[in-house]
């Protein structure tokens, strides 16, 4: 009896080794404009924020801990306007386990800058679907199932999509609160427009290259690194579509901030001929960053 007892404790332990929560996030503070403050509120903002991220259960299914989606946020407080309201930036970086090796890819990197919120110490982060509760718990909402969707994507063709219709229903009941960031007409860079962009059918060959660039490419290249590269190459078409269709579009943006550095690496192990078409495609769709695409032909 006592050995069943503790063969259960054992299988409990072990399955709670091997199933985790779907996002692991590390949850930074910088307050360095706002000194001459009390600090102690940014510790308890800090904990909350990482247990909002991290504790609750997003998604349905059971991710393994090398599965957990990783990502970075940094909460740059630039005001701290009365004793329970702060304005800030938030910096996010998230990335993806590539197929096979110790290599993260990033899928996103961006400053969100307009970001107001209020925060009682002590007081619980709570966040209802559908429903504005807070500007805090809804921006953080709102990251964490773009974050999701961005992520199923790249996994299974358009399979982020339940997640951007979250993302986008928090936007949805964001539209009669008082803080920015969330409707249309204050900028064409915003929370509003960077979901629109992905649930929007006109730019779903965004979505194509977020598959094949990681699931046909990334994840190819451990086992052969020319088919992935090809596989990677071929993804870029889907962006070159977009740009000469809506070359300025924000999420197209968004994702060549991420993918810069990596196009550079992938490419420069290619072929001669492999190189000037990437190198061609990248100046076009980031001509900004020219002189950083190439360096891939040196």
């Amino acid at each position: 009896m006592h050995r069943k007892i503790a063969l259960f404790i054992l299988g409990l332990l072990v399955f709670s080794q091997v199933y985790t929560q779907e996002i692991y996030c590390d949850v930074q503070i910088n307050t360095q404009q706002v000194e001459g403050t009390d600090k102690k509120v940014f510790e308890t903002l800090r904990t909350a924020v990482f247990e909002f991220m991290n504790n609750r259960k997003w998604t349905s299914y059971n991710f393994g801990i090398e599965e957990r989606i990783e990502c970075t946020i940094l909460l740059n407080i630039t005001n701290r306007i009365s004793t329970d309201e702060f304005d800030a930036e938030l910096n996010i970086a998230l990335k993806r386990p590539i197929y096979n090796s110790a290599y993260n890819s990033t899928t996103m990197n961006y400053i969100d800058k307009e970001f107001k919120f209020v925060y009682v110490e002590y007081q619980p982060l709570d966040f209802v679907e559908n429903t504005f509760t807070s500007n805090l718990t809804s921006v953080l909402a709102y990251y964490i199932y773009f974050f999701l969707g961005l992520d199923f994507d790249s996994y299974t063709l358009y399979g982020g999509t339940p997640y951007f219709e979250k993302a986008e229903n928090i936007v949805n009941a964001a539209q009669s609160a008082s803080a920015g960031g969330w409707k249309s007409f204050e900028s064409q860079k915003n929370r509003f427009w960077l979901v629109e962009n992905f649930v929007n059918p006109s730019y779903q060959q965004l979505r194509k290259f977020m598959y094949e660039y990681h699931r046909l490419g990334l994840d190819v290249m451990y086992d052969d690194a020319s088919k992935g590269r090809a596989s990677i190459l071929k993804s870029m078409d889907y962006l070159i579509q977009v740009k000469d269709n809506w070359p300025n579009l924000f999420a197209l943006q968004i994702i060549m901030e991420a993918k810069g550095d990596e196009f550079v690496n992938v490419f420069s192990e290619g072929s001669a001929t492999e190189k000037t078409r990437a190198v061609n495609m990248l100046k076009k769709l980031d001509p900004a960053q020219a002189s950083k695409y190439e360096d891939i032909l040196n």
